[in-house]
């Protein structure tokens, strides 16, 4: 146990965030730079080394977080990073980018704040960038076996350094002109600079992985190609078919889609645009959809000077404290204020769109709403409650319906989909096709960072097994017999 009575008289610390009207002018990284330094190691010093560490079965990695916390606290930062990376191959995005189920986990916050695990995490591997701690780990031997890796996300880069450092050699194929998939242009600068990605590429160029951008898999390259050229595919496209909202006036010049949104504002920080082809400037904002990615377009659309932001959800406002039907250690939900939100704004709850209105010049104008109940498991409208808000920009952030079939691969490759809309996959992430693997949300369905992480390295050694017939490689989750789900 790092410090025995840590969690009873070290009070819990955050990092502290810039001033709204600071980091309103930038883009940078809402947080101020190194504000954990001071503090890391007393915060690393509530963790009380539960004889079952519950923050365990939170983080889907099986991250070790008891024992990188006690090594934290003890100012060993090798061995601290040692333990994070042995589980996880991209701390400084799920320090930055997780929700932190393992904290609504942590045992102390039964009755107290819980560790500040993400923060702890976050310090140990910026610190080992700095120290210089970060290298390529080059395999011994090459195996003479290739792999294709298909999308550049969480899940494709982790299944991709795995099999790198296992021995084959793995090419990454990315329809879009940088790597990173979701993270380059569905995470805003101001959450995850993208200096992160750049250097972690770097990296595993260095261990050699070779990576392939502008490459859309299912027209520049076949699937059937695929399987004739590497001897594994592991699809990890994501689940990017977006949900509509199939409203009249949907089709009015204005409304778009979160992810039409979000990656040119990313687009404009790599230089690609002077300013965002679709921007709020001056204009009256609309979000419709109360998740992260709405809060990212809310974060976007103040930086870009919005008249108004105002974001909608169709479900009631959740409460301060967790509900009673989600005891710990499950991830409660409840009402949270991210730093977007800080900023401005406001927030409406259960309320649901009706249609869209416009000018003469097919603009939209006005977004028109009522409120809602939830009655016999569905939603329905309150009468008397209908009414209009200006809305010059509609971004729709309602979440993922599955992976996309429109571009081919699919149906090239011939994997099954299951009911989701997801590639279908056995307890050992393997495809009804043989050689052909799927991980992430590709498979899962819209999901969380460190599931993402965690599948692909899962995925990674269930390929390596595949071809080589055993494998030293870890997986987080852990291969099963279960059968092809369709």
């Amino acid at each position: 146990m790092a410090d025995p009575k840590g969690f009873l008289t070290t009070p819990k610390q955050l990092a502290e965030r810039r001033p709204v009207d600071v980091r309103l002018r930038d883009w940078n990284e809402v947080y101020v730079e190194r504000s954990l330094l001071p503090i890391i190691t007393k915060q690393a010093g509530r963790c009380m080394d539960c004889g079952i560490p519950f923050c365990h079965n939170g983080c889907p990695l099986g991250n070790l977080i008891p024992e990188w916390n006690d090594l934290a606290y003890r100012d060993d930062w090798t061995g601290a990073i040692e333990r994070l990376h042995a589980t996880n191959n991209f701390p400084e995005f799920t320090g930055r980018l997780c929700p932190a189920p393992c904290e609504s986990a942590c045992v102390l916050g039964i009755n107290q704040d819980a560790v500040t695990i993400k923060n702890v995490e976050v310090t140990i591997i910026d610190k080992a960038w700095d120290r210089g701690g970060v290298t390529p780990q080059v395999p011994e031997r090459l195996s003479g076996k290739t792999v294709a890796v298909v999308g550049s996300g969480p899940a494709g880069l982790a299944a991709a350094q795995q099999l790198t450092r296992a021995g084959h050699t793995v090419v990454v194929y990315e329809r879009a002109d940088r790597i990173g998939g979701l993270l380059r242009y569905g995470i805003p600068e101001f959450k995850m600079e993208k200096r992160h990605i750049n250097r972690r590429v770097e990296q595993m160029r260095a261990e050699g992985t070779r990576f392939r951008t502008g490459v859309h898999v299912g027209e520049d390259i076949t699937g059937q190609q695929l399987r004739e050229r590497f001897d594994a595919v592991v699809v990890a496209a994501g689940a990017t078919t977006a949900r509509d909202l199939p409203v009249p006036g949907r089709e009015l010049k204005g409304v778009h889609q979160a992810m039409e949104y979000l990656p040119l504002a990313n687009k404009v920080q790599e230089g690609d645009f002077v300013e965002s082809p679709i921007s709020a400037k001056g204009k009256h904002v609309v979000v419709i959809g109360g998740g992260d990615t709405g809060a990212d377009c809310v974060g976007t659309a103040h930086r870009q000077g919005a008249a108004s932001v105002t974001q909608l959800e169709i479900m009631p406002r959740p409460g301060e404290d967790r509900p009673a039907g989600q005891p710990w250690p499950t991830m409660p939900m409840t009402y949270k204020v991210t730093s977007a939100h800080e900023e401005g704004g406001e927030r409406v709850y259960s309320v649901s769109t009706t249609h869209f209105s416009g000018d003469e010049e097919g603009n939209v104008q006005e977004l028109h709403l009522v409120e809602v109940e939830f009655k016999d498991g569905r939603f329905e409208q309150v009468p008397g409650t209908e009414r209009a808000i200006p809305a010059q920009l509609v971004t729709l952030a309602m979440g993922f319906t599955g992976t996309d079939v429109r571009n081919g691969l699919v149906e090239q490759l011939g994997v099954d989909l299951d009911a989701r809309g997801n590639v279908a996959r056995d307890g050992r992430f393997a495809t009804n096709v043989d050689g052909v693997y799927v991980c992430g949300d590709a498979g899962r369905g819209q999901s969380l960072i460190v599931w993402a992480i965690a599948e692909g390295r899962s995925a990674a050694a269930a390929v390596d097994t595949y071809l080589g017939g055993k494998t030293p490689l870890p997986a987080p989750i852990r291969p099963t017999d279960r059968p092809l789900v369709v």
